[in-house]
């Protein structure tokens, strides 16, 4: 009897790794589908021109996904003491990307500044700067909960899947969106496509519930204000506080 308890224990363990192995190449495949009409594809052809802060931003963004899958891997197949030790490249990864997401975001802020679109482009920042905030938050609470492996593996998924709204919207912008003049979309039009990114994360919560009965706090407050955020963007990019940040912002940064 202990024996059959120990070997479904050894099983419900080995699901649980390669749920999130596949989980991370999901994420990946997200990422990059999504950039590749509106970026890799004009890379490849020598057709984008951009700021080089935008290009390292997608660098570093694509690296950590990269990293992410690399790290699901090595956690799949047991070897616990190498994913533990290449940890602080991730820890790194991470703080690049809130860096230069940053400074993407300001570059693209003033980009339609210069377009005459000053109102728009400072609206629409909260959804990048948003964004990245709550990455850098849920990947910090990720590193600090690191021995506790059933919280901070969730956290590290959790923060994956908060930035793919950005990729999914590439589809939205290029496929559905009806032709009209440069400049960023509206704030409203960026939920659709959150909420689509958010699959990923309704499929995490399915698993949770059909492996251990119930969903994990992680999701489910994580979730909570994962939402919260994306809903509250629209009210607050239409304040008078939050235009008066933008402006700030634009008269503060080189």
């Amino acid at each position: 009897m202990t024996i059959s308890i120990d070997n479904r224990a050894n099983t419900a363990r080995a699901s649980a790794s390669s749920f999130y192995f596949y989980m991370a190449i999901a994420c990946s495949a997200v990422a990059f589908l999504g950039f590749a009409p509106t970026y890799w594809v004009p890379i490849a052809a020598g057709k984008l021109k951009a700021n080089p802060v935008v290009h390292v931003h997608g660098m570093i963004f694509f690296c950590w996904s990269l990293f992410f899958v690399f790290q699901t891997w090595l956690a799949t197949s047991r070897q616990i003491a190498r994913h533990r030790s290449v940890g602080m490249i991730g820890v790194s990864l991470a703080t690049a990307m809130t860096i230069f997401g940053t400074l993407a975001a300001i570059n693209a802020m003033k980009t339609s500044a210069a377009l005459g679109l000053k109102d728009a482009g400072i609206a629409f920042v909260i959804v990048p700067l948003g964004g990245i905030a709550f990455f850098a938050v849920v990947f910090t609470i990720a590193v600090v909960k690191v021995r506790e492996t059933e919280t901070h593996k969730r956290l590290i998924l959790l923060a994956a899947i908060s930035i793919l709204d950005a990729a999914v919207a590439r589809w939205f912008m290029t496929f559905l969106a009806p032709p009209g003049p440069p400049g960023p979309p509206p704030v409203a039009a960026t939920i659709a496509p959150a909420f689509a990114a958010y699959l990923l994360l309704a499929a995490a919560i399915a698993f949770d519930w059909r492996s251990r009965g119930r969903p994990h706090p992680v999701y489910v407050y994580g979730g909570i204000c994962l939402v919260a955020l994306k809903i509250l963007n629209l009210p607050i990019s239409e304040s008078a506080a939050w235009h008066s940040f933008g402006e700030w912002l634009l008269r503060n940064t080189q």
